[in-house]
């Protein structure tokens, strides 16, 4: 059976491939992840114990032990999914994100073109280094049109400045050394097992429990959803339909304004939670501060991989959020687990700034709101 190693593999995205691999049988899948605050062995629990997968606790930045990987397991393909991901993270410590990002994703790069560079032909021609990226390297649009391939690179975060820099070293070693890489950039993805932090999760169990819901500004930056499922099966499409050295965008084609999806995200957890007749979530909607830098709009055009992936998203927007809702209600056990650290749904990203700076701000964006 082929072996694939996989960067990340007890994160969100990360868990959920793992997850689809082995159910499917048909690769025997290398999972190395760091188990930093993000990533847990709980979302692993249906296939840790399977023949068909290795857990291996481990960065991707020790060259040695990934050289040690791919020599004793012979991949035939390394998907790279280890990353720090959350952008308010990102404003308050970005050196963790530099470190992983973009001198682990270095580093991974070496051992692979080394690997790979090692075998015979045969097996050269058949190695895939897929990079998983997102749509915030392009920066933030307009009211209209949507990010192609081919969309010039403007991160403002940290995070996706460091998202940014990866994904140029990625393509750098495939047209320097001919590593035969492909690069996927990625709209919101949402779904279940995703850690709290991040805008879903936190709306859902913060009206569980009857704390405020958080919404950034005016609450009118506009995202695009794509469910968690649907995008591991286009990292898969990448992965055995891809073109060496070509870029795919992935998005939903669902886009939503962050209040649009709040909204919409209370109404299904009043729906579905057993005490449905208590305060309505909504009435839990509070608007904060906004985040520094904070995007105005994404949108993707995923026309390039609907052609030549021949893929397309399958979940609707209120098809995954009910699938999400539902799981969190109930999986408390797995909540629990990984809510026991240093998170606890504190507000993160908001550093001290300069007063002319604040003003300067604002009025920017008073003058171009899609900045």
């Amino acid at each position: 059976m082929q072996s694939i190693l996989i960067t990340g593999g007890a994160g969100f995205i990360g868990s959920c491939l793992v997850r689809q691999l082995v159910a499917s049988g048909r690769f025997r899948v290398i999972n190395l992840d760091k188990l930093t605050y993000a990533g847990h062995l709980e979302s692993l629990a249906p296939v840790l114990n399977s023949p068909r997968h290795d857990f291996i606790e481990g960065d991707i930045g020790d060259r040695p032990l990934v050289a040690a990987l791919l020599a004793e397991h012979q991949p035939v393909a390394i998907i790279h999914l280890a990353a720090e991901s959350h952008v308010d993270r990102s404003i308050d410590g970005p050196a963790a994100f530099v470190e992983t990002n973009v001198v682990g994703t270095f580093n991974l790069l070496e051992a692979a073109r080394e690997y790979w560079s090692g075998r015979g032909s045969a097996s050269r021609d058949v190695f895939r280094f897929l990079h998983v990226s997102t749509d915030e390297v392009y920066g933030s649009l307009g009211p209209t049109g949507s990010f192609t391939e081919s969309a010039p690179y403007a991160p403002n975060s940290p995070y996706s400045a460091s998202k940014a820099a990866s994904d140029h070293f990625v393509r750098a070693y495939h047209h320097t050394y001919g590593l035969p890489t492909i690069t996927t950039n990625c709209s919101n993805i949402y779904g279940p097992y995703q850690f709290p932090e991040k805008l879903i999760p936190l709306m859902i169990l913060n009206a569980l429990s009857g704390r405020p819901l958080p919404v950034y500004g005016d609450g009118q930056n506009v995202r695009d959803w794509l469910f968690v499922e649907d995008h591991c099966a286009a990292l898969m499409a990448a992965l055995e339909s891809g073109i060496p050295g070509e870029v795919y965008n992935f998005g939903g084609n669902c886009q939503r304004t962050n209040l649009q999806l709040v909204e919409q995200l209370c109404a299904v957890v009043d729906e579905l939670r057993p005490d449905s007749a208590g305060p309505r979530s909504a009435s839990l909607i509070t608007f904060v501060a906004d985040r520094p830098g904070h995007d105005r709009r994404y949108a993707m055009d995923s026309s390039k991989a609907q052609r030549g992936l021949g893929w397309r998203p399958q979940t609707s927007l209120d098809v995954g959020l009910r699938r999400t809702v539902q799981w969190y209600l109930d999986n408390p056990a797995w909540i629990k687990g990984v809510s026991s650290g240093s998170y606890g749904g504190q507000r993160l990203g908001l550093p001290a700034r300069p007063d002319h700076l604040d003003q300067s701000a604002t009025r920017q964006q008073t003058a171009n709101p899609s900045a």
